[in-house]
């Protein structure tokens, strides 16, 4: 399914006060709006994803999935900074007729958030019957419960936090020096800062999965062995496959968007944020996940207003999100057949 791209010709005013002369997000839909008007589901996607939810949620979202076009209306946006379809710094600035690179504006989660809001507005959705997101995604659902909390009926977070955390930002910083490191990146062409990208990446791995997740996956038969050894080659092999889709600018500024994450800001702290939430929220985390611990969503389930939390046992950790999607739809089928608030479901996972 192609992309179709929004474009908003007006100046976008950003949290930071700078703005962007003109907006464009990309955005892909599944299925129809009901006569009721009451079954969008709208996802918010993570890091490196795109629009096209089909794709990378395969198991949760598609024809015969939980979320099906057939049920409801789903509407999944690029986010601001991302290169498939939205405004980003590989982008022509309109001022100088040039790419943006490293003179594009920083941006914010809420940011991300205000953009598809106009989103939203053009495409005359009034209510949002579930907004649901992972990581990044997650974040970006929570600041969208807080700002409008009356227009969204229920939430569901995955492997998220209410604020960012200094190990995380920590993770994203070391991912940055990487790509400072490559001297290319300020070469100001398209393909600048490959390499960094993909020792970026490869830094990026290690927090989505684990110690487990390696000796499972990349455990060597041989005991002879004194190079070219599994785990190098994996390392190796996914830095390349993200430098063959995706531009060290647009990681850059990302992950400097998630460091930015705290839905205290300006609104007298984290708990008093939470407490604005009004739709029923599923908070589910996975118990392996290094990069957003499980105590992270304990915390929003404990702040959440009406929250139920679920708890996935699973070797992958936090791309658990991404994969555990059986695990995933059973939990959201008992969510919505209960009102009981703090119920905590724990799934293991079956080999």
């Amino acid at each position: 399914m192609s992309t179709e791209i929004y474009k908003y010709n007006s100046p976008f005013k950003l949290e930071s006060g700078e703005q962007l002369a003109e907006l464009e997000i990309g955005f892909n839909t599944y299925g129809r709006l009901n006569k009721n008007r009451d079954n969008v589901v709208w996802v918010c996607h993570a890091l490196t994803a795109n629009s096209d939810v089909f794709d990378w949620w395969k198991g949760l979202f598609g024809d015969n999935d939980y979320f099906n076009p057939d049920d409801y209306f789903i509407v999944c946006a690029n986010i601001l900074g991302s290169p498939y379809g939205s405004s980003n710094p590989l982008s022509t600035n309109p001022v100088t007729g040039q790419a943006y690179y490293l003179s594009f504006p920083q941006f914010t989660v809420r940011d991300i958030v205000n953009a598809h809001q106009l989103l939203a507005k053009y495409l005359q959705i009034e209510n949002i019957e579930i907004l649901i997101g992972g990581s990044l995604g997650g974040q970006q659902v929570i600041e969208w419960g807080i700002m409008e909390p009356e227009r969204i009926k229920n939430l569901i977070l995955v492997a998220t936090n209410a604020k960012h955390s200094p190990w995380g930002i920590a993770f994203n910083e070391s991912q940055r020096l990487a790509i400072s490191a490559d001297s290319t990146f300020y070469s100001g062409s398209a393909n600048g800062g490959q390499k960094g990208l993909k020792a970026a990446r490869s830094i990026a791995l290690l927090s989505y999965r684990n110690y487990k997740t390696y000796s499972i996956t990349q455990q060597e038969e041989k005991d002879n062995l004194v190079d070219d050894y599994k785990a190098s080659s994996y390392q190796n092999y996914q830095g390349e496959k993200l430098v063959n889709r995706f531009n060290a600018y647009s990681y850059w500024y990302l992950s400097k968007s998630m460091d930015s994450h705290n839905v205290g800001r300006g609104r007298s702290g984290i708990e008093k944020a939470l407490s604005l939430i009004k739709a029923r929220t599923l908070v589910i985390g996975i118990k392996s996940d290094v990069l957003f611990p499980i105590e992270e969503q304990q915390y929003l389930f404990n702040h959440i207003p009406k929250s139920a939390l679920a708890e996935i046992d699973s070797f992958y950790g936090h791309d658990g999100f991404l994969i555990e999607t059986e695990a995933l739809t059973n939990i959201i089928t008992s969510f919505f057949k209960t009102d009981v608030k703090g119920k905590i479901i724990e799934l293991q996972r079956t080999a």
